[in-house]
């Protein structure tokens, strides 16, 4: 994660201007494509997340499962996942254990706000 110097793991108050930020590409093997990721905040307690997430235009992670549940609100292009594609303005939330396929559509990148209720960790379905 990109070095902000921003406490994004502690419990002050902070600002974070996403727009001035050189987000960090994390590469997913899996998908042998750089998914964008700027952390805002990390629980040094529980392990959850706020980070600002971006898929490029096409990709879709596979099946996969989470040991928490999170949620994406969609701030740019359009969210596809395995119970259909939503936009701009939409807050999808995926429990804990459920078998999920996210990413973007074929129109563009997908950009959104990543919020997780406990520590992040993905399991491909295949690899069980």
């Amino acid at each position: 994660m990109a070095d902000l110097d921003n406490n994004a793991g502690e419990n002050v108050y902070n600002t974070i201007d996403t727009k001035s930020i050189e987000w960090d590409l994390s590469h997913n093997p899996k998908l042998g494509v750089d998914l964008g990721r700027l952390m805002l905040r990390k629980d040094p307690d529980s392990g959850s997340e706020i980070r600002m997430i971006r898929y490029p235009k096409g990709v879709l992670n596979p099946e996969h499962t989470h040991p928490c549940g999170h949620g994406i609100f969609v701030l740019e292009g359009k969210l596809r996942t395995h119970k259909g594609v939503y936009g701009p303005g939409t807050w999808v939330w995926f429990p804990q254990g459920e078998t999920m396929e996210h990413g973007a559509t074929d129109e563009g990148d997908m950009v959104g706000i990543f919020i997780t209720d406990g520590a992040f960790e993905i399991h491909y379905n295949d690899e069980k």
